[in-house]
């Protein structure tokens, strides 16, 4: 009987890990730890969750059809639930880079982030372009799916992720503005291009924010098994949490590109010395995802489609605990 089969190959030069077990034991443990150990999963999930194309050129949704269901069977196939594995995703190095470009990552954080945040102004947006992405239900938090591992429940998805954030950076003297606008629902094409002009009228209306956080949630898996990721070492259980930093890889216009790579580093050193393994390494993109639109634009992915509600509520307090002090600093008189 087959202990393990690999399945790779997912998007531009990305890879996807998919594990299937066929029985248990330690040889196949081991073959797990030994897997998560090579960082393949983090190139995977940026490809699954963000998508590989360039948000600046997709294409409308094509006009509604008219379906006509097919008769139903009297005894319908039951859906297989797909299999949880628990997983950290963490390395040596401070970034994975999914192009070619080779910043110079020493460099990039003796500088620091560039930007200043205006007193008593606006100064932070969090948004999400995915507003729908929600979590593995459980005794404790269930909602009405609106898609696999997604709700209109703002409760249950990452725009209840969002109010957390924008509390407790508040708490450190931050001013910020939460969107809580669906931007991929019903629709899910076009999300980037709803999310962007939303990110534009703001930036018209508040020239003061320098800062854009577009919080998402991971997916990391397929039909047959996926991933939760872990903080390991926390008094709490607790998801991981990523910053993805785009660039003009994909041949579109994004000059200041480093400057957000900038503020990532930043955050991710603030981060890191309380909570060691909370944050996943940065991950460099060739797509953009409005990150053009200003110098601090990041896209903070919370936790993955594996893991619960509370998992990801812990997951974006720790980051909060690091990152509000971190930006304080960066608040000029």
């Amino acid at each position: 009987m087959s202990m393990r089969k690999w399945l790779a190959s997912f998007g531009a030069g990305m890879i996807v890990l998919h594990l299937v077990f066929a029985g248990s034991g330690s040889s196949a443990m081991g073959f797990l730890r030994q897997a998560l150990t090579d960082q393949r999963l983090i190139s995977a999930s940026v490809s699954v969750e963000l998508g590989g194309s360039s948000p600046a050129v997709e294409t409308p949704a094509p006009p509604e059809l008219t379906i006509h269901p097919l008769p139903i069977s009297s005894t319908p196939k039951p859906v297989p639930t797909p299999e949880i594995i628990e997983t950290s995703i963490t390395g040596s190095s401070l970034i994975e880079n999914a192009t070619d470009y080779d910043p110079d990552i020493a460099q990039l954080l003796a500088e620091g982030p560039q930007l200043r945040l205006q007193r008593d102004e606006p100064q932070i947006l969090i948004i999400h372009t995915h507003s729908s992405e929600a979590y593995t239900m459980d005794a404790f938090d269930t909602y009405e799916p609106s898609d696999s591992y997604r709700t209109q429940d703002a409760t249950h998805n990452v725009i209840r992720l969002g109010d957390i954030l924008a509390e407790r950076f508040a708490e450190c003297g931050l001013t910020v503005i939460h969107d809580q606008g669906v931007y991929d629902y019903p629709s899910y094409t076009g999300s980037y291009s709803r999310a962007g002009a939303a990110i534009e009228s703001y930036l018209a209306q508040y020239p003061s924010i320098s800062i854009v956080i577009d919080l998402h949630r991971d997916a990391i898996g397929d039909n047959d098994v996926i991933y939760k990721t872990k903080a390991e070492g926390e008094a709490n259980p607790s998801a991981q949490a990523m910053l993805v930093v785009g660039t003009n890889a994909s041949g579109l216009e994004h000059p200041h590109w480093e400057e957000n790579l900038k503020l990532a580093l930043y955050l991710q050193s603030a981060v890191n010395p309380t909570h060691p393994t909370l944050m996943r390494p940065v991950t460099l993109t060739k797509e953009r995802y409005n990150q053009q639109l200003t110098t601090g634009s990041l896209i903070l992915e919370v936790g993955s489609n594996g893991n619960t509600l509370q998992e990801a509520i812990t997951a974006v307090r720790l980051f909060a605990d690091g990152a509000g002090p971190a930006l304080a600093k960066l608040i000029t008189d």
